[in-house]
Protein backbone atom coordinates (compact mmCIF):
# COMPACT_ATOMS: atom_id res chain seq x y z
CA UNK A 1 0.00 0.00 0.00
CA UNK A 2 2.88 2.18 0.88
CA UNK A 3 4.14 2.02 -2.97
CA UNK A 4 0.91 2.54 -4.59
CA UNK A 5 0.59 5.77 -2.52
CA UNK A 6 4.41 6.82 -3.16
CA UNK A 7 4.96 6.95 0.66
CA UNK A 8 6.41 4.44 4.00
CA UNK A 9 4.95 1.66 5.16
CA UNK A 10 5.41 3.46 9.13
CA UNK A 11 3.46 6.38 7.20
CA UNK A 12 0.68 3.97 6.77
CA UNK A 13 0.71 1.89 10.15
CA UNK A 14 0.43 5.69 11.45
CA UNK A 15 -2.80 5.91 9.67
CA UNK A 16 -3.77 2.85 10.19
CA UNK A 17 -3.58 3.62 14.37
CA UNK A 18 -5.20 7.22 13.92
CA UNK A 19 -2.07 8.66 14.28
CA UNK A 20 -1.59 10.77 11.48
CA UNK A 21 -4.48 11.88 8.83
CA UNK A 22 -3.91 11.48 5.39
CA UNK A 23 -4.00 14.51 3.38
CA UNK A 24 -6.85 14.83 0.67
CA UNK A 25 -4.15 14.12 -1.89
CA UNK A 26 -3.77 10.94 -0.09
CA UNK A 27 -7.62 9.85 0.06
CA UNK A 28 -8.19 10.50 -3.46
CA UNK A 29 -5.22 8.07 -4.50
CA UNK A 30 -6.76 5.21 -1.68
CA UNK A 31 -10.28 6.08 -3.07
CA UNK A 32 -8.77 5.38 -6.77
CA UNK A 33 -6.97 2.38 -5.64
CA UNK A 34 -9.72 0.54 -4.40
CA UNK A 35 -11.95 1.95 -6.78
CA UNK A 36 -14.26 4.23 -4.48
CA UNK A 37 -14.90 7.85 -3.25
CA UNK A 38 -13.67 9.80 -0.57
CA UNK A 39 -16.85 9.79 0.93
CA UNK A 40 -17.15 6.45 1.26
CA UNK A 41 -13.90 6.47 2.79
CA UNK A 42 -14.58 9.29 5.03
CA UNK A 43 -17.95 7.76 6.11
CA UNK A 44 -20.32 10.41 4.64
CA UNK A 45 -21.95 7.90 2.27
CA UNK A 46 -22.79 3.80 2.65
CA UNK A 47 -23.15 3.72 -1.12
CA UNK A 48 -19.11 3.55 -2.45
CA UNK A 49 -20.56 3.90 -5.98
CA UNK A 50 -22.17 7.04 -5.49
CA UNK A 51 -20.70 10.41 -7.47
CA UNK A 52 -18.13 8.25 -8.75
CA UNK A 53 -18.56 9.05 -12.44
CA UNK A 54 -17.63 12.74 -12.67
CA UNK A 55 -20.22 13.23 -16.26
CA UNK A 56 -22.79 12.13 -13.78
CA UNK A 57 -21.95 14.56 -11.26
CA UNK A 58 -21.74 17.40 -13.44
CA UNK A 59 -25.09 16.77 -13.95
CA UNK A 60 -26.34 17.07 -11.13
CA UNK A 61 -24.52 19.85 -10.60
CA UNK A 62 -26.31 21.29 -13.96
CA UNK A 63 -29.62 20.50 -12.57
CA UNK A 64 -28.90 22.75 -9.26
CA UNK A 65 -28.55 25.69 -11.61
CA UNK A 66 -32.44 25.24 -12.71
CA UNK A 67 -35.24 26.96 -11.95
CA UNK A 68 -37.33 24.97 -8.90
CA UNK A 69 -39.78 24.27 -10.73
CA UNK A 70 -37.82 22.41 -13.45
CA UNK A 71 -35.10 20.72 -11.16
CA UNK A 72 -38.11 19.41 -9.75
CA UNK A 73 -40.09 17.69 -13.17
CA UNK A 74 -36.37 16.27 -13.91
CA UNK A 75 -35.68 14.40 -10.25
Amino acid sequence: MGKLLETSYTVIGKYERDEMKPSIDVAKKLAKLVDTTVGYLLGESKDMNVLKDPAMLKRLNDIQSFPEKEREHIL
